[in-house]
Order: structure tokens, then C-alpha cells, then sequence
């Protein structure tokens, strides 16, 4: 033990202590202590987290925190009871974190990311979101990873530092969402018979809003037809459903109108001398 202690000393600057059979009842009483004070302390902790205004996965990760901390005083405290010096035993511990921490940096950044995201809440779980190049709905928002199922059903997990460190689109973040859709008609069809058959179609669809009111113009004149705009606001949980719906009410309104929904092709005029 001696030995052990002079190398220590040489190569930390303190030693382990002194090791007797009273030394160690009081530490193991001190422990004991510590111990039960531990458990008091977060007992009272732990309603004041949890009714902190901070998502479920931070409460837990705060309190996982004040326990550590708390233990590590108790490990402090402990070891005076065998005469090893505090300052000494801090700088230790400083030491072996440094090493650690540069040895999982990337974990750590992921974690940093994390409770950043968890603190501002760009998104939360359930939302539709584009991060990270994927796109998909927020399963779990976790402290390396965020959970990201696709439309397709695949599982994708994505570093957070990833997430943060780009652009995000929520998409679930507002009640209402504009469907914006672009339709080409020739330009031998009347353009007020072409805007009211589009208007038509967006009524025929019976879930899109009145309010704000639906937008409906002339926005192109290409080569070989017009381009048509229609903006109209629905339900975020209907998007989807009015988006295709409306393509589909179009085209039948358009047949019913003898509206030509022209493609990409060469008019050749042949002129006799």
C-alpha cells in the first residue's frame, strides 16, 4: 500500500490515505449517510423536474444528472474519511473526464445537440419533418439519435448534431397548410373557362377552406400552353388527401369543359409558294 501511495504521489500528487479498520467504519457509516440523503434529496427533486415546462426525455436526463453529481459528492466526502485530499481527488477525476471526453466527442456533440433541440423544440414526436436529407414522421427524439419513420415504413436514425447542424422543415408545426398546384391548358381554351373549372374542382373536393379565400390565376405562357396557379388553404391532417383529390377533380373538370391539358410537342405550319 505504501508503494502504491508513493507512486501516486509522484504521479498525481496525493496519496490514497491512511487505511485502518476505524477509518473504514466511518466511511462505510459516511457512505451510509450520503446514501440515505441521496435518496431524500431526489425524492423532493423529483416532482419539481417533472413539472418543469421541458419534454419527458429531458426530465429524466436532469434527474440522471443531479443523481450522478450527488454521488460523486458522496464519493468526495467518503474519501476524507480516509484521509485523501479532496482538491487532489477533483483534479483526478478532472483529468480522467478530459480523457474521456475526448475519447467519445461525437457522442458528446450528439448529446449537446440533443438537449438543444429538446430545449427549443423545432419539432416534437409525431410531427412530419425534413431533416438531415430524410424525411419521414419524429418516432423518438432521444439523446444520440432521433427516431424517424419514412412513408414507406423504414426506420431511420439520424445523429442529432446532424439535424441541428442543418435545416429543418416542420411540416405538422401549423394547423393549416396551402396546397399549391401548377395545371397547363392550351392556349385555344378560354382562360376564364379554365380558372373557373380549377375553382370548381377545389369545391368539388368539400375539405378545403373558404378562409383564407382560394387562389386561382394565370402564372406562365410557355410555348405550347398556359400555365395556370391554384393556392388553396386546408386541414394539415387533410393535406395529402385534398393534394391528390384536387389533381384528380381537375382532369374531370377539364373533360367536362373540353379543356385540352396540353403536353411538351411541335406545331409544323407547312406554307405553299
Amino acid at each position: 500500500m505504501n508503494i502504491l501511495n508513493e507512486g501516486l504521489k509522484e504521479a498525481f500528487g496525493f496519496k490514497l490515505g491512511t487505511f485502518t479498520l476505524e477509518n473504514l467504519v466511518s466511511a462505510v457509516i459516511t457512505f451510509f449517510i450520503c446514501y440515505i440523503a441521496i435518496k431524500v434529496i431526489m425524492k423532493f427533486i423529483k416532482p419539481l423536474i417533472t413539472k418543469l415546462p421541458i419534454d419527458a426525455t429531458l426530465h429524466k436526463f436532469s434527474l440522471s444528472v443531479i443523481k450522478v453529481l450527488l454521488y460523486f459528492l458522496a464519493v468526495i466526502i467518503v474519501a476524507q474519511s480516509f484521509g485523501i485530499n479532496a482538491t487532489s481527488l477533483i483534479a483526478l477525476f478532472s483529468v480522467a473526464g478530459l480523457a474521456v471526453s475526448l475519447a467519445i466527442q461525437g457522442s458528446l456533440s450528439n448529446i449537446a445537440s440533443g438537449i438543444v433541440m429538446l430545449l427549443t423544440k423545432p419539432f416534437l414526436a409525431g410531427d412530419y419533418i425534413e431533416a438531415g436529407g430524410i424525411g419521414g414522421t419524429v418516432k423518438e427524439i432521444g439523446f444520440i439519435h432521433t427516431k424517424i419513420i419514412t412513408v414507406d415504413n423504414k426506420v431511420i436514425y439520424i445523429p442529432n448534431s446532424e439535424i441541428s447542424s442543418g435545416k429543418i422543415t416542420n411540416y405538422s408545426a401549423e394547423a393549416l397548410r396551402r396546397v399549391d398546384l401548377n395545371f397547363e391548358a392550351s392556349y385555344e381554351s378560354e382562360t376564364e373557362t379554365v380558372k373557373r373549372a380549377i375553382l370548381n374542382a377545389v369545391n368539388d373536393c368539400g375539405i378545403f377552406l373558404n378562409e383564407p379565400e382560394v387562389f386561382v390565376s394565370v402564372s406562365q405562357y410557355k410555348d405550347s400552353s398556359i400555365q395556370y396557379v391554384v393556392r388553396a388553404w386546408i386541414k394539415n391532417s387533410d393535406y395529402w388527401t385534398g393534394y391528390y383529390m384536387l389533381i384528380e377533380n381537375v382532369k374531370k373538370e377539364f373533360d367536362a369543359n373540353d379543356i385540352v391539358m396540353t403536353y411538351n410537342h411541335l406545331n409544323v405550319h407547312m406554307i405553299k409558294d
